[in-house]
């Protein structure tokens, strides 16, 4: 798996419990979400309520399940976690729900894998705190209804197209879009988990490896914690920028944060290609790699960038990705770049 791209990988599930902030001082980023989600915690616990039903949606790694335990921390709540292809089965939302105690949240990750008949039957819950639930089959069927406690529903999704629009509609508490971070706010992470981590660093390497984290908190702390292995090994007592640009430079990640198979993209549409259009089927046969890996974890970065658009015949690359890469741009396509 590649090291920045931002989707869990198994070591960070130990190193983003470490890390994960406690309070909302130590949440960085974000600031508009966080006013909002504080007049809505501080609202509910004044009327001794559930915090309305959230919906978060955003690239991942950018703190969605931090905020989740962020609001149950403040709320005094309970936490069930869970995620959309967990939930295979009616049977398994039902025990899910039926398990919940008053004030309770429930945490959905990836919602927009939730099977349709799922959210079928996550409406009533969300609307009317009831479980509808079906025994039996043909005409002896007959339906039950469960009372369900006060609880709140937090979905997160990467993917918010692909969410239905009569479940996007359930989240009264309000949609929040989380966005990329800014070099300065991924710096004051990487200070906060350095100090947690034990690691002496100096401000040059935090730029250094800010400048390189693709805008992600998760990808930061991966490339600390990759940079200190690098540091210990060197038998150096601090992580200097020395260290940090030799060890980034070993994991092939340049000053931009795109890695091998980043600059395999921009080559591929620039060298055959002659700098697009490409459509995604001919990009992912030329560079071996899966249409939704290119499109979901390396696509959305290089479009940050700005080093590709997408257009209606494929992907296309820009003057900036000419300039990064060091190719000089064709004096005949260069009408079609920006």
């Amino acid at each position: 798996m590649s090291l920045t791209a931002p989707s869990v990988q198994n070591e960070d599930t130990s190193l983003d419990l470490t890390l994960r902030p406690q309070t909302w001082n130590e949440y960085i980023g974000q600031e508009g979400i966080k006013k909002n989600l504080k007049i809505l915690i501080q609202a509910a616990k004044e009327r001794d309520e559930a915090v309305d039903h959230l919906l978060f949606y955003g690239p991942p790694g950018l703190g969605k399940t931090t905020l989740a335990n962020l609001i149950a921390r403040e709320m005094g709540a309970q936490i069930k976690i869970t995620s959309g292809p967990a939930i295979e089965r009616v049977g398994d939302l039902a025990s899910i729900l039926t398990n919940l105690s008053p004030g309770d949240i429930l945490f959905i990750d990836e919602a927009h894998r939730l099977n349709k008949l799922i959210e079928e039957i996550l409406y009533p819950a969300l609307e009317s705190r009831s479980l509808d639930i079906v025994i039996g089959k043909g005409p002896s069927a007959r339906t039950i209804q469960l009372d369900l406690p006060p609880f709140t529903l937090i979905a997160a999704t990467t993917r918010m197209a692909l969410l239905s629009s009569p479940l996007r509609s359930r989240f009264s508490g309000g949609t929040f879009r989380l966005d990329f971070y800014s070099d300065d706010e991924i710096g004051k992470i990487i200070m906060r988990s350095a100090k947690i981590l034990g690691i002496s660093i100096d401000n040059e390497a935090i730029l250094e490896i800010a400048k390189r984290s693709r805008f992600t908190p998760r990808v930061a702390n991966r490339l600390l914690k990759r940079a200190r292995d690098f540091a210990q090994v060197e038998r150096s007592g601090s992580l200097t920028a020395d260290l940090a640009v030799k060890a980034l430079d070993l994991m092939e990640i340049d000053r931009r944060g795109l890695e091998a198979t980043d600059r395999m993209i921009l080559d591929a549409i620039i060298k055959k290609f002659s700098g697009g259009p490409v459509g995604l089927a001919t990009l992912a046969a030329a560079t071996s790699e899966e249409k939704e890996t290119i499109e979901e974890v390396y696509e959305p970065y290089l479009m940050q960038l700005g080093f590709i658009e997408r257009t209606s015949r494929g992907r296309v690359a820009t003057r900036h990705a000419y300039e990064h890469i060091g190719k000089e741009i064709p004096s005949a396509g260069q009408a079609n770049l920006i």
